[in-house]
């Protein structure tokens, strides 16, 4: 926005205001003539900060026009590029680094109150946390007697549109969460996991396999 103090005069009072206010309205509380305050917001208008809508007249008459602050959101796109450029060029290390981070974030997870002790009940404790994560699993399929691996199907994804240009950040965070997760809730390193993002347009694979750890225990 050009350095303007009455359209950051006009621009604070949308925002304030949370709900639309027409010119005239805006002109009384600022005390511009009209004519400037619709110059103004012409100005932001153009500029995407300012959005109009259509308002009743007052009495007969045309509709009034009325003016709301643009809500701008975050720029989590950018943000991730920019993670992912600090990570370094090398996909390998962002992944490694981005899975570190998930499991400094289970840190500050409460403790999982349910023990891990056999593939089923590792497959319940990552499918719980993937669904408080919004990834939406499938719980319908049963894991078949004597299953060497167990596949939790995600449906959904918090964090989608990141996940398809920076894969290797946004699933190593959560591949490290549910890894620490798990090694919480059992014996470190009794089973290995790891996430297949978009095997379909809109699905992705979770899969747990016991190691030997994990075999010695059973």
């Amino acid at each position: 926005m050009s350095d303007s103090w009455p359209r950051r005069r006009l621009l604070t009072l949308l925002r304030q205001a949370g709900e639309p206010m027409d010119a005239q309205a805006l002109a009384q509380q600022t005390g511009q003539h009209i004519t400037t305050v619709r110059f103004h917001l012409d100005v932001l208008t153009r500029e995407s900060l300012v959005s109009q809508v259509q308002q009743p007249p007052r009495g007969r008459g045309r509709p009034r026009i009325g003016y709301m602050a643009v809500q701008r959101s975050v720029g989590y796109q950018d943000l991730a590029q920019v993670l992912a450029d600090q990570l370094g060029a090398d996909p390998k290390r962002r992944l490694d680094a981005s899975v570190t981070a998930g499991r400094a974030w289970a840190a500050k997870i409460d403790d999982v109150d349910r023990p891990v002790r056999n593939l089923d009940e590792a497959r319940e404790v990552a499918t719980t946390l993937l669904a408080e994560l919004g990834f939406a699993p499938d719980r319908s399929a049963e894991l078949p007697h004597n299953a060497t691996s167990a596949t939790i199907r995600l449906t959904a994804c918090p964090l989608r549109d990141l996940a398809r240009t920076h894969s290797e950040v946004v699933c190593g965070v959560h591949l490290g969460l549910m890894r620490e997760i798990l090694d919480r809730a059992g014996t470190p390193g009794a089973f290995t996991a790891s996430l297949h993002p978009f095997v379909e347009p809109e699905l992705c694979l979770a899969r747990l396999t016991p190691t030997a750890k994990a075999l010695a225990r059973a």
